[in-house]
């Protein structure tokens, strides 16, 4: 949309219905598995309530110049539900830069919101369909508050958005840890030795710590809960002396060494958005200089967000795609749709994106590892978890 003058969209494949109501959809931000269910659910959902779905390209950046978006249809996306990714595509850069949170909102360009209210008018959308996570929701705020009928479904490995019990691809990313943590055992185990597992969660622990319990970790070092090497040091002497020969630790990516530094891959480590990584490394050196055991670190990366979602996430991915469509039906615009198990319910996205959701060091999840003799590297030694005194 050149000087602000409308550009006529052109899709990428079928053609839009002049006598059917539409719904747009857009997948944005890091990728994960579940994305493509969503979108199913949405297209499927708007097919059998007599709307058309409208699939936006890119993130935001298929919503202007140029306009990018693929007309979706139950058959076109069939087939989609096991897979990962999103035949969407997806961003977490360009000119849609919205963040809440942590880090604080930055505000969109005024011009950038008209030429997506443009192509809202020229598409004729009744409602859009947002899937993303605290900066995507943050950018689906900003459209909301603008007098734009969009709602929220929310999308990141991390679970750390507000306002639901679990977001979709948290579980796949959890069974990709605790796989992980299966097969390092065996090795470990074999040669004696102390494996480091780097994890995603940048500020949070929820992967570390479901995928630790899943997958034996001896030690879990998340951003919630302070530690020391001093502690972990204790807890592999007291294995050894238990006969234990091996020990394996997972350590979430914005874990904070002793001192409170977070480790980044870039200079911009003093950053809320710097591009975290390394901390595995960091974990793995310091123990090698004060045991007397190999020690190994394996980081999982990517390899978190890649591959076919879990039956968990493809049941909750397609509900909320579903869920998302009934809340554009009845016009809940500003809403996102949330699990409060055993329901799917909505909140209102202002809410969702206004802080983020942590582990509680005093929770259920935390209790549950330190009575089954899990270490946080905060004490030395066992403590009950359960005494209150």
């Amino acid at each position: 949309m050149p000087n602000g003058s409308p550009q006529t969209p052109t899709p990428l494949d079928g053609a839009l219905d002049p006598n059917l109501p539409r719904i747009g959809i857009l997948t944005s931000g890091g990728d994960c598995p579940g994305l493509n269910a969503v979108i199913r659910a949405a297209t499927k959902a708007s097919y059998w309530l007599g709307y058309q779905m409208i699939g936006f390209r890119d993130g935001f950046e298929g919503l202007i110049d140029p306009i990018r978006y693929h007309v979706l249809t139950p058959a076109s996306t069939s087939g989609i539900l096991i897979l990962g990714g999103t035949i969407l595509g997806s961003t977490n850069k360009g000119r849609f830069g919205a963040r809440q949170g942590v880090s604080g909102r930055a505000e969109i360009d005024p011009q950038i919101i008209e030429r997506v209210r443009e192509t809202f008018e020229l598409l004729r959308l009744e409602g859009l369909i947002v899937v993303g996570g605290d900066g995507s929701l943050s950018t689906a705020l900003q459209f909301h508050e603008a007098g734009l009928p969009v709602v929220g479904v929310p999308k990141t490995i991390d679970n750390d958005l507000s306002c639901t019990a679990y977001t979709f691809g948290f579980n796949s990313a959890v069974l990709c840890c605790s796989d992980a943590l299966d097969r390092l055992h065996t090795t470990a185990a074999s040669h004696g030795r102390v494996m480091v597992l780097e994890v995603m969660g940048r500020h949070t622990g929820w992967i570390a710590v479901h995928g630790g319990i899943a997958g034996g970790g001896d030690v879990i070092l998340i951003p919630e809960i302070p530690w020391t090497f001093e502690n972990i040091v204790a807890k592999i002497d007291e294995r050894t002396r238990l006969g234990r020969n091996f020990t394996l630790v997972v350590v979430a990516e914005g874990a904070k060494l002793p001192g409170g530094k977070m480790v980044a891959k870039s200079a911009e480590a003093g950053s809320l958005q710097a591009k975290l990584g390394g901390i595995g490394q960091i974990v793995t050196a310091e123990l090698e200089e004060r045991i007397d055991q190999d020690v190994r670190c394996v980081v999982l990366g990517h390899l978190q967000r890649g591959g076919g979602p879990t039956t968990f996430d493809r049941v909750l991915s397609s509900k909320y795609g579903a869920h998302a469509v009934r809340l554009i039906v009845e016009k809940k615009f500003g809403q996102m749709v949330c699990l409060d198990p055993p329901d799917i319910k909505d909140a209102s996205i202002s809410e969702a994106v206004g802080s983020l959701r942590t582990v509680d060091p005093h929770g259920s999840d935390v209790l549950a590892a330190r009575a089954m003799g899990i270490c946080f590297g905060d004490t030395p030694g066992y403590v009950n978890p359960f005494d209150s005194h």
